[in-house]
């Protein structure tokens, strides 16, 4: 599967629905950032070790909550008109000058730091 198909089944299920109209830039964003603050509440006092732990339960949990996440993500993209495939190669490209492999491998400093 790509991006492009999970976002045309993301308009489809919004639009079955005529969620179109609460479909606002400021609204997605809100929601993106509820859904992701519920997937970092499922790591809340673990410590680094403990979160790579995962019971059936907290799997699917995770599971759940990314998927929300990626759900608002694309509903942005499409109101939006952003292609995320393109956004998301751009980014790399920029985040590789930024941080380039012979000063940046195993640290995880800030780019302003290395």
């Amino acid at each position: 599967m790509d991006i492009e198909f999970l976002k045309e089944k993301t308009v489809q299920f919004r639009d079955a629905r005529d969620w179109k109209q609460f479909h606002t830039p400021k609204n997605l964003a809100m929601a993106l950032s509820v859904e992701a603050s519920e997937l970092v509440e499922l790591f809340l006092w673990d410590d680094n070790t403990s979160s790579f732990s995962m019971t059936r339960t907290k799997n699917e949990q995770l599971q759940e909550e990314m998927a929300d996440v990626l759900i608002y993500l694309l509903s942005m993209s499409d109101i939006l008109d952003i292609d995320l495939s393109k956004a998301v190669l751009d980014k790399l490209e920029k985040n590789n000058k930024k941080y380039p492999v012979e000063k940046s491998k195993g640290s995880c400093k800030k780019y302003t730091e290395l």
